[in-house]
């Protein structure tokens, strides 16, 4: 298994989840969950978001930096690294 990292850059509070859009110049995945940023509530609604909108389980998806922060590195063990690198472009370029 490969294990891809990204950066995302978490909305917590939105009013929906939604996972498109490049934040700052690193071009961080802007991941938006109705999660409140308490007791560890948003960093899970982060998990649950990605792991939906890669189509991977949340249990391979891992915070690896940033828990306390609005940016975020997260890593994702996948058996098919190009496509999960495809898929976040794709949201990405929304």
């Amino acid at each position: 298994m490969a294990s891809v990292r990204i950066t995302v850059r978490v909305k917590p509070g939105a009013s929906r989840t939604k996972v498109a859009g490049a934040y700052g110049e690193d071009r961080a995945l802007v991941v938006a969950v109705n999660a409140p940023p308490v007791d560890g509530a948003a960093n899970e609604a982060v998990v649950e978001a990605l792991a939906d909108a890669l189509g991977v389980r949340k249990r391979d998806i891992s915070i690896t930096s940033g828990h306390t922060a609005r940016t975020k590195v997260v890593a994702i063990e996948t058996s098919d690294e190009s496509a999960v690198r495809q898929r976040v472009d794709e949201l990405l370029a929304t």
